[in-house]
């Protein structure tokens, strides 16, 4: 279940809106009323997408926005707030707002955030590289395969295991060097 932070000035819109996005069961809210505690909890929780109003007690949601860098944020106000906002990455909804739009909104938002997280996950080091390249190379040498063989093998093995492929890479390096 993913988490999605509501941010409202207001109590009753904040509980109104965290009671339509928890009736779906797809989330679970935690409920701020200010900028500071969105930052703190957006940091603390990694949550992906931040649902509040035009202002917070202490700050605008834009310039909220600013402190959020792995966050989407989706600013629900009366239209003619939303036309003051300048930020094209920011996502606005105008009020009133229906369950429907808002929880199709919410659910792309999430979708978003978990294919930026894939796309940002690390990529693997020079260093790792080339220990994965000289496992392939010798399961080449020793048994005949073809780089592509050699590379699902080493995936396979990986899965079989539970370990990562650089390690099961390591595994096959350490193992030629003892027989």
């Amino acid at each position: 279940m993913e988490t999605v932070i509501v941010a409202f000035e207001h109590d009753r819109t904040a509980q109104r809106v965290k009671e339509i996005l928890e009736a779906d069961g797809a989330v679970a809210c935690l409920v701020c009323r200010t900028a500071d505690q969105v930052r703190r909890a957006s940091h603390k929780f990694l949550v992906p997408v931040v649902v509040c109003g035009y202002k917070l007690g202490d700050q605008a949601a834009q310039l909220l926005f600013d402190d959020l860098s792995d966050c989407a944020m989706l600013v629900l106000a009366r239209q003619d707030l939303l036309e003051l906002m300048d930020q094209d990455d920011i996502f606005r909804l105008p009020t009133p707002v229906s369950k429907a739009e808002l929880l199709a909104s919410v659910r792309m938002l999430l979708q978003v955030g978990r294919r930026l997280e894939r796309a940002a996950r690390p990529q693997r080091s020079q260093e790792e590289l080339a220990l994965i390249d000289r496992a392939k190379a010798l399961l080449m040498d020793r048994n005949g395969m073809t780089e592509e063989q050699a590379h699902r093998y080493l995936q396979k093995k990986s899965m079989d295991s539970g370990a990562k492929l650089i390690q099961t890479a390591q595994q096959v390096l350490d193992s030629a060097q003892l027989g």
